[in-house]
């Protein structure tokens, strides 16, 4: 491999000749081989944004020359719209603050600025104003912001909106209710549909409640908190400038010691998407109840036949995209374990578990993302209801009991309940042996349509 010789405060080192990167970046890439993760894409962008903001903002306080300002925000628009982030080599695992990922877009797009008259320095001028310590926490934010309002939230939407459609098609469907995986009192699908979805709608005002403090960033604190080397007016034009660019409601967090040391914003976020990733589990795992058969199991619905379920077994299909979404909540948890002990973790001045705590986010972010729209296009949208297995599971239900509590008390209806069970009748032939009610009564008080709630007719 052919390569040039580079330098920095620690000496030469030789880089690949065609990199773009610089010494700092190719220590980094020596240093640390550790796995295969590398800085996720969504943080590579927002690093890359922060340093065309930086440049705007020193451009604009009259820090750093119009000519390089313009060349640094040049390079970080072909970054952008280009996406060589083959050029950011690292992994996630390397220094804690995210130092040498700073570098990296530092001595890349110093790398591309520079021109035969005019030479960028990584550190001068692409850094100026900054420090590791503010820079990465900030793209961190950015990034996350950008992938729940731009990804997520549309994505449970969509689903809200399948969900939705599920309702209307089947308000008149009547089937039995479970409670502890038994028998309970009936509902609707409809209502049963409306608790997904509502759970949904919940977790979407969750996550935007916590992109309040995500907006937060710890832009201007540089090293320690100071602000040493920016200044106030650098922060305002930053902020002013990436809201300009972005359209988004960023602020400045107002105690910069909080901002670089703690990471309970990025907790907060994660604890939604954990809330998120629970609802999902339930979903999944009552769609996939819902569907288990097709002849031995409750089989109230049909799941579209994706692919083959079995090498062995011809015929089968399982619920793949109720396991998938299932095994992407249990990702998700585990990442908002990662992240709440790397969070506890801050010393002093500086939290350094940054990289481990913005590749969890973000994985459990994009994990979501694309599983809830794999989920409402390959499982949702072609969902069958059922109707006649719901129908004879509801008849057969010994619960039914229930509506006659108010006219015969509790306990005839449990005897009335155990009799049926254990001699293998129906419900209505051991109320009228036991003498409890007439036949008249019996289909006057034991009617599943009126069963469902007192807003009946918003269902039927």
């Amino acid at each position: 491999m052919k390569t040039r010789t580079e330098y920095d405060s620690m000496g030469p080192i030789e880089v690949p000749k065609e990199a773009w990167w610089g010494a700092q970046t190719e220590r980094s890439r020596q240093n640390f081989k550790i796995g295969g993760e590398k800085m996720p894409p969504e943080l590579l962008r927002a690093l890359v944004l922060v340093k065309k903001m930086a440049a705007v903002a020193n451009q604009r306080t009259g820090k750093l020359a119009a000519e390089k300002a313009l060349a640094i925000q040049h390079a970080a628009d072909l970054l952008l719209k280009g996406e060589n982030w083959d050029e950011f080599p690292l992994v996630v695992w390397q220094t804690g603050s995210g130092t040498q990922s700073n570098m990296n877009a530092n001595e890349v797009i110093a790398h591309l600025a520079s021109q035969k008259d005019l030479t960028v320095h990584p550190n001068d001028d692409v850094n100026m104003s900054q420090s590791s310590n503010d820079v990465f926490p900030t793209a961190l934010h950015i990034a996350g912001t950008f992938a729940i309002e731009r990804t997520l939230l549309p994505a449970i939407y969509e689903m809200v909106s399948v969900l939705k459609e599920l309702e209307e098609k089947n308000q008149h469907v009547i089937k039995i209710g479970r409670t502890h995986l038994q028998d309970a009192t009936p509902v609707t699908f409809a209502q049963e549909v409306s608790g997904w979805r509502s759970s949904l709608e919940h977790n979407a005002t969750m996550l935007a409640n916590s992109l309040t403090e995500l907006r937060q960033l710890a832009i201007g604190g540089t090293a320690v908190g100071t602000g040493l080397n920016a200044s106030k007016a650098y922060e305002r034009a930053f902020i002013e400038a990436l809201n300009e660019e972005t359209g988004i409601q960023f602020s400045g967090e107002t105690n910069k010691f909080h901002a670089l040391a703690n990471r309970d914003a990025v907790v907060y976020v994660s604890g939604a998407l954990k809330a998120l990733a629970a609802n999902c589990m339930k979903m999944a795992n009552d769609i996939r109840w819902l569907a288990s058969g097709p002849r031995s199991g409750l089989g109230e619905i049909t799941l579209p036949a994706n692919e083959p379920g079995s090498s062995i077994m011809p015929g089968k299909i399982n619920p793949t995209q109720c396991e998938a979404l299932a095994m992407v909540a249990v990702q998700v948890m585990g990442n908002d374990t990662a992240i709440g002990v790397a969070a506890s973790q801050g010393n002093f001045e500086l939290n350094v578990y940054l990289p481990l705590i913005a590749f969890d986010l973000l994985q459990s972010i994009r994990l979501l993302t694309d599983a809830l729209h794999s989920f409402s296009d390959k499982c949702l949208k072609g969902l069958v209801v059922n109707e006649d297995r719901m129908a004879d599971l509801l008849e057969q239900s010994l619960m039914l009991v229930t509506a006659l509590n108010t006219h015969i008390g509790y306990d005839k209806g449990a005897e009335i309940a155990k009799k049926a069970f254990n001699e293998g009748t129906t419900l209505k032939d051991s109320a009228l042996s036991l003498g409890y009610v007439t036949e008249e009564e019996y289909e006057n008080w034991v009617r599943p349509e009126k069963m469902i709630g007192e807003n009946v007719d918003d269902y039927l």
